[in-house]
């Protein structure tokens, strides 16, 4: 069973495929109806498996790599083992050199940031919610890519995947969560975060070149072609994945 996805290629990479995967063509059912990539939000593990084994056959992959995403700054690098049964570690970043080893991170209005080095050898994916936001992991993560390879920020390519926009994407305790640094990203009368900005902004105050930063602006919240947290709580996962296709 084929699952609905969005194809992205950064431009004169060959090699290396970006996917972002939607919620429809997988077997869940349910609040996880259908294409639910996640072992860990309460879906039946056969349909999840299943799926993940239609994706993985559909789009060529090797090795699927995937973390136990808990919010945080950690980073992978280079991992050997294949992880499709589940995440074994845990962490928020993913990288590595290997061909055929995809990347996969899973979201419902977080935001996968899947980058790549302009030589197209090197590839990492972030998993960034607010609270990634909130401690500048898409300038943190770019500098653990930049510095596990000899990469300059100048050389890195970086697209965000569905994500929640910023229409969708209120913070009633702002104060709080967020504090003053982050006002210019903060709309007081709707008392929404524009998080497309803050982590357009993050990723060029890091050295990422803004004509290197490419984005799919599509509101999961606001797409029923997305699973969405903030819209139904209890629901799937879609994925953003990136590897480098084998020679």
């Amino acid at each position: 069973m084929s699952i609905d996805h969005i194809d992205f290629r950064f431009p004169g990479l060959d090699r290396v495929r970006c996917v972002f995967t939607a919620r429809d063509g997988g077997r869940s059912a349910g609040p996880w109806a259908s294409a639910n990539l996640s072992l860990e939000v309460g879906d039946d593990e056969a349909a999840v498996r299943a799926n993940r084994e239609d994706l993985r056959r559909d789009l060529g992959l090797d090795v699927w790599q995937e973390l136990r995403q808990v919010h945080g700054q950690a980073m992978h690098f280079d991992l050997e083992d294949d992880f499709i049964g589940g995440a074994v570690l845990e962490g928020d970043g993913l990288c590595t050199n290997r061909p055929g080893h995809a990347l996969v991170m899973k979201t419902a209005d977080c935001q996968a940031l899947l980058m790549a080095d302009s030589t197209g050898r090197h590839v990492a994916a972030l998993h960034c919610g607010w609270r990634g936001n909130a401690v500048n992991f898409p300038a943190t993560g770019v500098g653990a890519f930049c510095a596990r390879y000899g990469l300059s920020p100048a050389d890195v390519l970086v697209v965000r995947g569905p994500s929640l926009g910023p229409g969708k994407s209120e913070f009633v305790n702002f104060e709080t969560e967020w504090g003053p640094t982050f006002t210019p990203w903060f709309n007081p009368a709707t008392r929404c975060m524009d998080l497309w900005a803050l982590t357009r902004d993050q990723l060029a105050a890091a050295g990422v070149r803004p004509d290197n930063i490419f984005a799919l602006d599509i509101c999961t919240a606001s797409s029923p072609q997305f699973f969405s947290y903030r819209r139904e709580r209890i629901t799937g996962r879609q994925a953003g994945i990136i590897w480098i296709e084998q020679p």
